[in-house]
């Protein structure tokens, strides 16, 4: 395994506590993660808060969109017991609590979801925090609002999320345009897409960086690590830094 290679805890080590919770973010910096994903929305009321869903019912049983609450009535939903007893009364996060936990020398991604006036409520939360914004990582599948980030926040990096069959490794000369069409730093890729040390390679040489989603499988993250990828996100960041280390 290459020491330059990154283990992302994805929703924080969501195998073992509520995905997107404060739980999950603590866990993941507990098992060694170099950093944490988390996923964020918009609130009615203009706060950035880190849930996967755009809506609440999964995780909280709310059948609530949550743009159509105030973060004060999100705020009283219990986001943990889904997950187990031990998790009861976990509550949804705010971003500036995310960034409040992260150590020195880890960074945090952050996946901008499709969300209306999303980009200058985080900018306000990612400048008026704890930690540096070249420690940010902004990841979405929407080009347009990476874009719009890296013209608020010059110094973060931007990763374009790309699944298959829409994301198709067969497009990578779109991609790589895209990306520098867009100031983009790299892509992060679905598990599944054919990757090798040639495709790292060719991505290098555009000055680009390929990350890696979502891998609980030890022999493909070996693969994944032989190659050359910048990081591999896992929902089992111990777990995994473990068996690659038995490598």
């Amino acid at each position: 395994m290459k020491s330059a290679l990154e283990i992302v805890a994805h929703r924080g080590a969501s195998h073992d506590a509520p995905e997107n919770t404060l739980a999950a973010v603590a866990l993941g910096w507990a098992q060694n993660a170099d950093a944490v994903e988390i996923d964020v929305y918009l609130t009615r009321d203009g706060e950035v808060v880190a849930i996967h869903d755009p809506t609440l019912m999964r995780t909280t049983g709310r059948a609530a969109r949550v743009d159509e609450l105030t973060l004060a009535e999100i705020r009283k939903l219990d986001a943990g017991i889904w997950k187990g007893a031990a998790f009861r009364g976990e509550r949804v996060p705010t971003l500036a609590e995310v960034l409040a936990t992260v150590p020195a020398g880890r960074r945090l991604f952050i996946e901008l979801k499709e969300t209306p006036g999303l980009v200058p409520a985080l900018t306000q939360a990612v400048k008026g925090g704890p930690l540096a914004v070249d420690r940010v990582v902004l990841i979405s599948f929407d080009a347009g609002a990476l874009r719009e980030a890296r013209w608020a926040m010059t110094d973060c990096q931007t990763l374009l999320i790309l699944d298959t069959p829409e994301g198709a490794p067969s497009r990578l000369p779109e991609w790589i345009k895209r990306c520098r069409d867009d100031g983009i730093s790299g892509l992060d890729v679905s598990a599944g897409w054919p990757i090798t040390a040639d495709l790292v390679q060719r991505l290098r040489a555009e000055n680009l960086q390929l990350h890696v989603w979502t891998v609980n499988d030890a022999r493909r993250a070996r693969e994944l690590a032989a190659a050359g990828v910048a990081s591999i996100t896992t929902d089992r960041p111990g777990w995994l830094r473990e068996k690659l280390a038995e490598a």
